[in-house]
């Protein structure tokens, strides 16, 4: 090997280096900025946060936001993104091992209460900001929140198919119904001044899907 190729060797490996150097950093930046405007959103609004609130919450000049993000809102929609691509990984990966599907429903919904029970920045940011403008709603209902209610479909379509849900009622608003007790359990949770585990919600929230209100030791009616 001559001189030449031996030095053309090195500066390569050295570029690999870098790069391989540089793109955790990189990553981590960018999961500091969300982490922080998360925090930041969740206890100032997202209305009234600046830039500059969360450049000092995650220790970094205003001016390097702007090198990952291109505005607040632009935080606001990659904080919606991460999370909601996390849930639905995580969600797929839980149910790959679960063929009831009322053990699968029962499963997302644990998931979806753990998830947000875990960070109340983040839920107060899922259950309050991000209502806050019709603009967010729209398109977050037209993304990630339709593949997620994809996935609660799915399971009550499966149910049907094997006669063990009703099978004149719509999978798709079965699965918004879900998402919605779901929903209101998170919020409740977030407003109580009590401190519970959220995610022990999840089974009263399915049970009273699956098997309604109604007491079925009585006829209907409630005749004696």
């Amino acid at each position: 090997m001559n001189e030449h190729s031996f030095m053309k060797r090195a500066l390569s490996a050295a570029a690999a280096r870098k790069t391989t150097d540089v793109r955790p950093a990189v990553a981590d930046k960018r999961d500091a900025i969300m982490r922080a405007a998360t925090q930041v959103f969740a206890q100032r609004g997202f209305f009234n946060a600046q830039v500059a609130d969360v450049a000092r919450a995650a220790g970094v000049a205003a001016g390097t936001v702007y090198l990952y993000f291109r505005s607040k809102d632009d935080l606001l929609v990659s904080v919606f993104e991460r999370t909601m691509k996390d849930a639905i990984a995580e969600g797929r990966a839980a149910l790959a091992g679960a063929s009831d599907p009322r053990e699968r429903l029962s499963r997302i919904a644990r998931l979806h209460l753990e998830r947000l029970g875990r960070d109340r920045d983040l839920a107060v940011v899922f259950q309050v900001e991000l209502r806050q403008s019709t603009k967010f709603m729209e398109r977050f209902s037209s993304s990630y929140l339709r593949e997620y209610l994809g996935i609660i479909r799915e399971a009550v379509e499966a149910g049907q198919a094997e006669g063990l849900f009703r099978r004149d009622v719509s999978a798709t608003a079965a699965a918004k119904i879900l998402f919605g007790a779901l929903d209101e359990m998170a919020t409740n949770w977030m407003l109580s001044r009590r401190r519970y585990p959220l995610e022990n919600d999840a089974d009263t929230v399915i049970d009273l899907f699956l098997h309604g209100v109604g007491d079925r030791t009585r006829p209907v009616g409630g005749a004696a």
